[in-house]
């Protein structure tokens, strides 16, 4: 291998969604009934869950490209420019009919990741874990950017979001 290539690496991730805020909301004003959350991939969601679900579980694969200009993510789950890469919760109102109409997004930074704690996951092979309160303060579906004490990443998924730290 040259000295300047490119490592690549397989990270898998798993997110896990606590305290769902329920499938009814109002956005703006007008009820949606039908609230659901999933991962986008690529330009749509999938592995919907409803917003009344006890928990969501997702899982996915990162490729973890480590170079001269330092680390970086790509995938089909992976949104947004070099140096801000992040993953996305859509919140959408399910239809009658399966017609998925997104209204939120929530963003989960990963650049913001401790890389320790990457470096560390792909080291041993483990999947990393993040755990998210899918409830706002408000009561709603989290949006924007999602971190702590919301969001906590570690390699332990039995470490509840109050003591992961």
């Amino acid at each position: 291998m040259a000295a300047n290539a490119d490592r690549t690496s397989t990270l898998r991730v798993h997110l896990h969604g606590r305290n769902l805020p329920g499938r009814m909301f109002r956005n703006a004003g007008v009820p949606i009934h039908g609230v659901h959350v999933g991962v986008q991939v690529r330009d749509e969601p999938v592995d919907l869950v409803p917003g009344d679900a006890d928990a969501a579980e997702w899982q996915l694969d990162i490729r973890v490209v480590d170079g001269p200009h330092g680390r970086d993510f790509r995938g089909p789950a992976v949104h947004g420019p070099r140096g801000s890469r992040f993953l996305y919760l859509t919140w959408g109102d399910v239809a009658s009919d399966g017609r998925f109409t997104m209204f939120r997004r929530a963003k989960l930074m990963l650049d913001a990741i401790e890389p320790s704690l990457i470096g560390n996951a792909l080291e041993t092979s483990q999947p990393l874990h993040g755990t998210i309160d899918l409830t706002d303060g408000f009561g709603g579906p989290r949006c924007a950017r999602v971190g702590p004490p919301a969001l906590v990443w570690n390699l332990d998924p039995a470490r509840p979001v109050d003591e992961a730290g």
